[in-house]
């Protein structure tokens, strides 16, 4: 797992899986899963602080897929248009998740 996120992370691993499988539906899932954590905290009137650190638990995620798909658009072989939309959709993506949560 750790050889995968490597790829991940420098750019191996293709821009269409880097981009659909990681920003897009595990981007989803992640920002789900700790707004769902968020909105449970919420009920249960937990302090600022779990709340505040549960927030922005998914923020790391964001980042890292962030780069990952930067980086597999630099590597793209296709036509230079969807590396550049790969990356402009991908930061748009994880600020909306990141806003969102």
């Amino acid at each position: 797992m750790f050889e995968f996120a490597k790829d991940l992370w420098v750019g191996r691993v293709p821009l269409k899986q880097a981009f659909w499988q990681w920003a897009i539906v595990y981007g989803l899932l992640v920002n789900l899963a700790t707004s769902g954590l968020f909105l449970g905290l919420v009920v249960m009137d937990a302090t600022a602080l779990p709340l505040i650190a549960t927030f922005l638990l998914p923020v790391p995620f964001n980042l890292f897929v962030a780069v990952a798909v930067w980086r597999s658009a630099d590597r793209y072989q296709g036509p230079e248009k969807w590396a550049d939309l790969g990356r402009a959709v991908t930061i748009f993506w994880m600020l909306i998740l990141t806003a969102a949560g």
